[in-house]
């Protein structure tokens, strides 16, 4: 890509056992060639938004996030096993974490303040074990020692996890951690951060028996106020009342196969009713799924192509990158998301944003990356993390944790 350089954060940390830093990954090959019905708009390159990528570790660690670990005014990430410290974000450690296969038992970071101290701590938990821990933040003087953050348990609950998120269901200020579970049909259960004597545990709340599956996304279905919750095979709509005592009623309204963690809800079309953007998380397909007027009180859904051009649209994450005020679509290949095995599984990495033009309904592709091992993990993260106003994209995968730094349009903008 024009303009793209590569800046490396060069540290070793032998305490724990990974990462090559300071090392360019190098693709060959390009993106599968369009055909004509799937062609996708491409933007015109000169008016692209380009990026300066810094490559901080590579790992089998998928999760990702940004926030203040150090409190000194400076965002920093954290990614798995490690915290990067702003401003020149050398690695420090978070964590240990073993290893299966091409994975390691951690399917995201969350970051909450479970101790309620000031100092913003880690949530995670893994895609098989049962295990849902919260590592603390050791602050200020055990951070520069940079010793592992002590890690106590919440609770165990159960395997077959694709990703978890924190989202206050109740409105009290409080996240709940809500699990995405692969397993077809299985129960929606989430979990309220509770204390016990001076521990911390979790609470489970069965909102509905059934319809959990790979996928999920929050929003505003029905158009009644109230954020409802989706999955890969329909959503949940959330009742009246307190949101974790009554159960969420269940519409079956498609079968996605490998939806995306998230699928996406918002108004593309400036109708008043929330649209769906969604990906195959394990094949070829990015589509948006239009909110049509609703017939006998039931939602009806029609959809439309996106991009097919490379596969594995596994997370999806919505941010104003051109500084226009809109938000834009950023996704792109999970890097071996099954190994290799899925469906053009083995094809080059690659990251790109999409502008939506609202007149003529269509997304426009932008190229981030193409075929220099940037790809997705499980987490897009995305904010200022050097104070010039512009948005940067942060995340982790399986071909390196790395910073993607928004230098702005050609012209300046």
């Amino acid at each position: 890509m024009m303009g793209l350089s590569l800046h490396v954060s060069a540290r070793t940390c032998s305490a724990l056992h990974i990462v090559l830093l300071a090392a360019a990954i190098l693709a060959v090959g390009g993106i599968p060639a369009l055909r004509a019905d799937d062609a996708v708009a491409i933007g015109d390159p000169a008016s692209a938004v380009r990026f300066e990528k810094q490559l901080l570790a590579i790992d089998a660690n998928e999760g990702s996030a940004i926030v203040d670990v150090d409190q000194d005014g400076k965002l920093d990430v954290v990614a798995g096993r490690f915290w990067f410290q702003a401003p020149r974000f050398v690695p420090r450690p978070v964590r240990q974490i073993a290893e299966f296969g091409d994975y390691c038992h951690s399917n995201s970071d969350l970051i909450h303040d479970v101790n309620g101290d000031g100092w913003p701590d880690v949530i995670a938990s893994s895609f098989l074990d049962e295990g849902v821990w919260w590592y603390e933040n050791p602050k200020k003087e055990t951070l520069e020692k940079g010793l592992l953050w002590k890690a106590h348990l919440l609770a165990k609950t159960h395997g077959e996890n694709e990703v978890n998120y924190l989202r206050d269901l109740d409105g009290d200020g409080k996240p709940e951690l809500v699990v995405n579970r692969w397993a077809a049909n299985s129960p929606l259960w989430v979990y309220g951060l509770k204390r016990t004597s001076e521990a911390f545990g979790l609470e489970r709340f069965d909102l509905s028996p059934h319809g959990n599956d790979h996928g999920m996304g929050f929003g505003d279905i029905n158009g009644d106020g109230r954020e409802d919750i989706l999955s890969g095979r329909g959503w949940w709509e959330r009742p009246e009342g307190d949101p974790l005592r009554n159960e969420w009623t269940f519409h079956q309204d498609w079968q996605l196969s490998g939806a995306s963690c998230p699928m996406l809800v918002v108004d593309l079309t400036g109708d008043g009713r929330n649209d769906v953007i969604w990906g195959r998380g394990h094949d070829f397909g990015l589509y948006w799924r239009e909110q049509l007027e609703p017939e006998s009180g039931k939602t009806r859904w029609r959809e439309h192509l996106i991009d097919k051009s490379y596969s594995q649209n596994h997370c999806l994450h919505l941010a104003d990158i051109d500084g226009d005020g809109k938000d834009d679509l950023i996704t792109g290949k999970r890097v071996r998301a099954h190994s290799g095995n899925d469906p053009g599984g083995k094809d080059p990495s690659c990251l790109y944003y999409y502008t939506w033009d609202r007149d003529a309904r269509r997304f426009t592709r932008y190229t981030i990356d193409e075929g220099n091992g940037v790809g997705t993990g499980l987490q897009i993260n995305t904010g200022d993390l050097d104070g010039d106003g512009r948005i940067d994209i942060v995340m982790s995968g399986k071909s390196g944790a790395w910073i993607l730094w928004n230098r702005g349009k050609a012209s300046g903008s």
